[in-house]
């Protein structure tokens, strides 16, 4: 006679489950008397996940459960887990149903599942029965449904009066004379012995008694209906109706393999009454009202195109008398010579105008389908923006293309201060050692600052122009007992003896003539004048292509650029493995 470990309610009668479902009084009388596998967690897909099997008893509450591990790992842990009462509740996995509503009116029970939560309140284990390693002996574990009191009761020890002990073991031994061993079968048993053509045989005969029956005025009664749907089922149909009392836990533990909780709960949609359930999720709202740009850092832009001088003509001619030769320096004069004249170099330099423009398109068909921006007002915004970049790129550095390539702006026309000659610009050196740290760089950066300072001839105090790197590494810098030597950029800045620190993103890597990298540049942009001609400024023209059906936009300016005082900017670059460096 076969011992089983635990009974339970697998499942409760009239109760409204998690999922809507209500199960009716013998919804799964049919499965009175049958084994089903006992599961983990409704887990199919593998055989570790089977801890046993249970049988399975109809009763006027719902559908009783005796439960029997395997001997397998993972049924000797699930039998631990329920003895230390860790594990509870219990849910069913049931297809071919038959349902009025949310009332399940029958079905099949295909497996018993142990669940950390399940669906119907109704549905957990109630007894225990606990088997000695070493003899016969047993004790019931009784689980009240009114407390959460645990009474235990052995079998050589039972309290006085109490004869509740014999009734239980004997339940738990013989839970079902009508058992599987028994040679009784259910109805869809015998049908199922029926082979195809026996089987197109009955259905024809159903058919006809059901046809038969409205003809006459009658109706099918509830047993009729039963039979259709208890026995004439197709298995095709299974997906569709397929019952599986089961908690979040199932849901929970998929979402860790299909990665989303959102694609879990999608892929256990049919099991929760609704198909297609993501037609009822509210559409993807725009988090602002058009495009945002991703775009480099663009706060150093305006900086320089506010800060550069700016004049109504944009052939700029620059003269200067160099007067710091020994020739040009007043002379004493001795009684009876001769009185020398006074010789100085003339310095010239014009700087002429290129154009600078960018040019966009687009179809009027899609201009007139986008509802939800001003599209035309966003792409102007996107031209104007990028026109601004790249005119302050080349005044600082330069464009960065081939001077073979068709779109280079020319640097005689928009002078890089980076690039520009000896008289304008300051070329100091950053002496570093083969394999500095950015710490050592960073101080390095700082004392050539600081000392090629002296040699600034520009106007009023000018701004430093470098990296986000590099002001990092010197804001990291500490003194020996680790104080931060510079708690803000204003205060490195006045170290630096710098107005304002900016940083240029497109800065970063960039090398001069001499393929020395760039640290910095210290300059005052008032030295620096950008000029242009009446009609000659940012402008913007609109065109509309009658044969593509295209609306076409262009933005230009036609200017000139360049430092107009000598010695106003500094432009400073590493220069790894000197020998000032080794010192």
């Amino acid at each position: 006679m076969e011992k089983f470990d635990f009974g339970g309610w697998a499942t409760r009668n009239n109760i409204r489950c998690s999922d809507g479902r209500t199960i009716r009084k013998n919804a799964f009388a049919d499965c009175d008397g049958m084994e089903v596998p006992l599961v983990w967690n409704h887990l199919h897909d593998d055989p570790d996940n089977v801890l046993g099997h249970a049988m399975l008893k109809n009763e006027d509450s719902g559908v009783y459960a005796y439960g029997k591990f395997n001997d397998s790992p993972s049924g000797k842990l699930a039998k631990e887990l329920v003895k230390n009462h860790d594990v509870k509740c219990l849910s069913i996995y049931a297809n071919q149903l038959k349902q009025n509503g949310g009332d399940v009116l029958h079905g099949a029970i295909r497996e018993v599942s142990l669940v950390l939560a399940g669906a119907n309140p109704g549905a957990y284990i109630d007894t225990i029965l606990a088997h000695s390693d070493d003899s016969d002996e047993a004790a019931i574990i009784n689980i009240h449904e009114d407390s959460d009191n645990i009474e235990l009761y052995h079998s050589d020890s039972k309290p006085e009066g109490d004869e509740k002990e014999e009734k239980e073991k004997e339940k738990m031994s013989t839970p079902n004379k009508n058992s599987t061993q028994s040679d009784d079968k259910t109805v869809k048993e015998v049908f199922d012995t029926l082979n195809e053509e026996q089987k197109t045989v009955v259905y024809a005969l159903i058919g006809q008694a059901l046809e038969d029956s409205q003809k006459s005025g009658g109706s099918a009664n509830e047993e009729e209906e039963d039979m259709k749907h208890n026995v004439f089922d197709n298995e095709m149909n299974e997906e569709n109706d397929t019952l599986i009392h089961t908690g979040m836990e199932v849901i929970i533990k998929d979402a860790k393999r299909q990665g989303s909780m959102r694609e879990s709960f999608l892929a256990h949609a049919n099991e929760y009454g609704i198909q297609n359930i993501d037609y009822l999720f509210p559409d993807a709202k725009n988090f602002t009202d058009k495009p945002e740009f991703v775009q480099r850092e663009m706060g150093w832009v305006q900086k320089v195109m506010s800060g550069v001088h700016h004049t109504p003509f944009s052939r700029i001619k620059s003269m200067f008398a160099d007067i710091t030769a020994d020739e040009a320096r007043a002379k004493g004069y001795i009684k009876g010579k001769m009185k020398k004249e006074e010789v100085f170099s003339l310095l010239k330099r014009t700087t002429t105008p290129t154009t600078i423009y960018k040019k966009q398109k687009m179809d009027r068909d899609d201009v007139i389908d986008i509802t939800d921006f001003d599209v035309i007002a966003w792409l102007k915004s996107e031209m104007r923006m990028m026109l601004d970049e790249e005119i302050a790129r080349a005044i600082l550095i330069g464009d960065g293309r081939l001077t073979s390539d068709d779109d280079h702006i020319k640097t005689d026309n928009i002078r890089p201060i980076a690039l520009d000659e000896d008289l304008y610009n300051i070329k100091a050196d950053v002496n570093v050692s083969t394999g500095a740290t950015g710490a050592d760089k960073a101080k390095a950066f700082i004392d050539s600052v600081i000392r090629s300072r002296k040699d600034y001839k520009g106007s009023g105090n000018p701004t430093l122009f470098t990296t986000e790197d590099l002001v990092t590494e010197c804001l990291l810098l500490e003194d020996k007992i680790g104080h931060k030597l510079y708690k803000t950029e204003a205060e490195l800045a006045t170290t630096l003896r710098v107005k304002e620190i900016v940083t240029v993103e497109v800065m970063e890597g960039f090398k001069d003539k001499e393929q020395k990298e760039v640290a910095g540049i210290v300059v005052n942009l008032a030295d620096y004048n950008v000029g242009a001609d009446k009609g000659g400024e940012v402008n913007m023209f609109d065109d509309f292509d009658i044969d593509y059906n295209q609306q076409k936009y262009l933005i230009e300016t036609r200017c000139s650029g360049a430092l107009v005082k000598p010695y106003s900017a500094i432009t400073l670059a590493y220069k790894v493995g000197s020998p000032a460096a080794a010192k």
